[in-house]
């Protein structure tokens, strides 16, 4: 029997769209039901490895884990990773097939919209339930022409779609009003209803509005969800607000990532954010002073990148090479993921212009290596032991680079597999990996900290703690949304509840 098929799409983005989808997805999941996560295309530097080895938007492997599924392809069929303000590298089905400018993109999506029904497809055949995730918003108009991504992708498959508004940012009634004004009438007639997301305070004022906008749309609302504070999901794409910073001189790490033009994969740092010992900053431009001086920090990080030699020359010309040779020369650690690793080495070589025009880089030249860019990406779920401690540590590999040299001889990684992975320099201040997922183990969180200089780190859960956040998502759905009529538009019906 072919899945019902139900779509979230948002007024706006970062309105609350991949939460909704993953706390539908759990809710079900836990009610028996075997359901899926869809999202037809997805723009994101955040990504991850499926078990059939391909990549796919970081969002849709976090809700494959609300399924209780090992995350696949057919998840997310279309992954966009921008590489300039107007081009991207598109990847279809897990694997890239090339670089393309927006305008190339555009004539590109026959092919792209082909690969979309085939995944949704397969999925439909293999499940009861598929939950959709949209992207942006359904009233981009400039965007209409060959949509795949929203609105045209629920006409094809007609499908119903909720329509999810974030209250915390303001406007909301004008937001989902606007929404619909700009949609077609078949569109707007198959809006379901609507999900008010992130609301604080007397519901009892806000009763009111919700029923002038039942009467003025004719449409539902499905519920309010309220505003959870702590709630941690690794976010789609976006990087992270501001934590408070930890007060200084209290044992507490401080911690630096560059914001890349180009970052990538910016959740690795979530367990950090998440460690109360730890504070992490994102910063823009290097900070003042040395390790352990005032604005200064322990544990200097570079993050992974979609275009490393183009951000590598950022670095400079933002003075961070200087800051991170400083950095060093006061005792601080220095540690590169991915991009960042082949930074650290003496060059970097892209013959093949994967990631721009073809030529080569002068790396930071802080480990003897040097990187070369070929023409398939190693995309790997990977395991192995820190040689700092022997701590167990589990992540995967998203790479175009192949990192050879003599710093490889001081491995950061025991792979399972026989494989070494990254370097540690000889003075033990310099490790990188192309490890992503680094810190999620806590041994290994813990250890990696302990060289950066924390005294008795105590690293959290990090699974543990997305594991509670996913369940608290599903118990606001079973709370605060009408749940009889989510399993209606499904054509579920009464569903027996799953025995814990």
């Amino acid at each position: 029997m072919k899945a019902a098929t139900l779509m979230v799409q948002g007024t706006t983005s970062d309105a609350g769209k991949s939460l909704l989808v993953t706390a539908l997805c759990r809710w079900l999941a836990r009610r028996g039901v075997r359901v899926a996560p869809f999202k037809p295309q997805n723009m994101a530097l955040n990504s991850a490895v499926t078990a059939d080895g391909g990549e796919i938007g970081r969002a849709q492997a976090v809700q494959a884990l609300a399924c209780g599924l090992a995350p696949h392809t057919d998840m997310n069929p279309v992954l966009l990773k921008p590489n300039s303000d107007t081009g991207a590298q598109v990847i279809l089905h897990g694997r890239a097939v090339g670089n393309m400018e927006a305008g190339v993109y555009h004539d590109y999506k026959r092919v792209a919209r082909a690969a979309v029904l085939e995944s949704h497809a397969r999925l439909a055949a293999a499940f009861e339930a598929v939950v959709v995730e949209g992207a942006g918003s359904p009233a981009e108009i400039n965007l209409r022409a060959g949509d795949i991504a929203n609105m045209g992708f629920a006409e094809a498959v007609d499908c119903p779609v909720i329509l999810v508004a974030d209250i915390d940012r303001g406007g909301v009634f004008a937001h989902l009003i606007g929404t619909l004004a700009l949609l077609s009438e078949s569109e707007r007639s198959r809006v379901a209803g609507f999900v008010i997301n992130r609301f604080r305070g007397d519901l009892g004022l806000l009763q009111p509005g919700l029923e002038w906008l039942e009467r003025e749309t004719g449409k539902p609302v499905l519920g309010v969800l309220p505003y959870l504070a702590g709630l941690h999901l690794e976010a789609e794409d976006a990087l992270p607000s501001p934590l408070a910073p930890l007060p200084v001189g209290e044992g507490n790490l401080r911690v630096v990532v560059p914001v890349l033009p180009h970052i990538s994969n910016h959740t690795d740092f979530d367990p950090l954010r998440l460690t109360p010992q730890v504070d992490l900053r994102f910063l823009p431009s290097p900070p003042g002073r040395g390790a352990g001086g005032e604005g200064g920090a322990d544990l200097i990080v570079l993050p992974g990148s979609k275009s490393v030699r183009a951000d590598l020359g950022w670095l400079r010309g933002e003075g961070w090479d200087e800051a991170i040779r400083r950095h060093l020369r006061y005792g601080g650690k220095v540690l590169g993921i991915c991009g960042g690793f082949q930074m650290l080495g003496r060059e970097i070589r892209d013959p093949h212009g994967i990631e721009g025009d073809p030529g080569s880089s002068q790396g930071l030249g802080l480990l003897d290596a040097g990187t070369t860019l070929e023409r398939e990406k190693q995309l790997a779920n990977v395991a192995g032991t820190l040689t700092l401690g022997g701590e167990r540590v589990t992540g995967y590999e998203i790479h175009a680079g192949v990192t050879r040299g003599p710093a490889l001889d001081r491995p950061a990684v025991t792979l399972e597999d026989g494989r070494r992975d990254g370097a540690v320099s000889a003075d033990g201040q310099v490790l990188g990996s192309y490890l992503h997922g680094l810190f999620e183990a806590p041994g290994a969180c813990a250890a990696l900290l302990a060289w950066a200089g924390l005294a008795a780190p105590r690293a959290p859960d990090y699974r543990q703690l997305r594991e509670a956040g996913i369940e608290r998502l599903a118990d606001a759905v079973e709370a605060h949304l009408d749940t009889a009529f989510l399993l209606r538009l499904l054509g579920l019906g009464p569903v027996k509840e799953k025995t814990p």
